[in-house]
């Protein structure tokens, strides 16, 4: 399973490994010349200290849906033009449930995801009677700049840009559960996997909307998957130079799950599943333990499946059929 893991990573070669930048102006209105660790170290101990306004959404005016595809202009304002329309696909069942609650689930697919990723996953929740709204992610398909080929700008070796774009990540997800209310749909899911993972989670400990979650593929820290995970080695290289892990620990603890944990024990408790991988190597399986464990410390309801494969493996048959029973399971019995 490891020797398919890596051969699964090699299959990409354009992966870059792109200069290390603090990325200053992508938090900050104002750049003064102070020393950047001491700006970012700051910056996240007031994201820290009020996550609420962190991730606060405004209102949103201009959503339009057009042939089932939903737009409107993103919270966060990022000097790619094209990644400032926020982008979401509509999956509307056949028919819905019938003496149920009304029920949607949003999907945050993986990084680099391609147009028809989860697109399946959204069908078989349609199959379920309930609708799907399937997120892009930022920088991802309509979204990325043209001089890209990959979704690089979500996850890299800028340090602001990073914080930037998952904080976008997390308000457009929340844009998107609000729009599904506005719809009518009395109970709303979400569905994240890898990146979309540790987004869906941050929303989830954000948005009481939010009824249940299920996370597919887990781990407590953007920083330490960058530091041990096989598909991000090229922007740990970028990194390395200059920072430490525990230094990046503690600029992206705003972007990272474990930091939210104990929100949850303040909110309404909600049916909450994480689906890993026994033989991950891009979420190392002590990365997923790790946050597996710290939920489970703080007594908050959790439920925990192991898939007996990798993370690239569980898109394969006979995996991708289990890890879509657990995930649509778990979504019917509690929405």
């Amino acid at each position: 399973m490891r020797a398919r893991e890596i051969a699964h990573t090699k299959r990409d070669n354009n992966r870059v490994v792109r200069p290390f930048a603090w990325g200053l102006e992508h938090i900050l209105d104002h750049v003064n010349g102070d020393d950047p660790r001491k700006v970012l170290a700051q910056h996240s101990a007031e994201a820290m200290a009020a996550s609420e306004t962190f991730y606060q959404l405004p209102e949103i005016l201009d959503f339009v849906l057009d042939e089932r595809v939903l737009t409107w202009t993103s919270a966060i304002v990022t000097p790619s033009k094209e990644n400032n329309l926020a982008r979401a696909r509509l999956f509307l069942p056949q028919r819905e449930r019938k003496n149920k609650p009304r029920a949607a689930v949003l999907v945050l697919p993986q990084w680099n995801a391609q147009p028809d990723s989860h697109v399946e996953a959204c069908r078989i929740f349609n199959g379920l009677g309930m609708a799907a709204l399937r997120l892009t992610l930022p920088y991802h398909e309509e979204r990325r700049p043209a001089e890209l080929e990959r979704a690089e700008h979500l996850v890299s070796s800028n340090i602001g840009r990073t914080i930037q774009s998952m904080r976008q990540a997390v308000l457009d997800a929340r844009a998107a559960v609000r729009w599904l209310k506005q719809q009518g749909y009395e109970r709303v899911g979400v569905l994240g996997t890898s990146i979309g993972s540790c987004t869906a989670f941050l929303t989830f400990a954000h948005e009481p909307d939010l009824n249940v979650g299920v996370f597919n593929h887990v781990s407590g820290y953007v920083a330490d998957v960058v530091w041990q995970g096989i598909s991000t080695q090229h922007v740990r290289q970028g990194i390395e130079p200059v920072l430490t892990l525990e230094e990046l620990r503690e600029f992206w603890r705003p972007i990272s799950p474990v930091p939210f944990i104990p929100r949850l024990q303040k909110m309404q408790s909600r049916p909450m599943r994480f689906i890993a991988a026994k033989y991950d190597l891009t979420f190392p399986v002590d990365l997923s333990r790790a946050v597996i464990d710290e939920v489970r410390s703080l007594a908050i309801a959790l439920d925990v499946v192991w898939l007996p494969c990798g993370h690239y493996t569980t898109a394969e048959l006979p995996w991708k059929a289990i890890d879509a029973w657990k995930i649509a399971t778990f979504m019917r019995k509690h929405l």
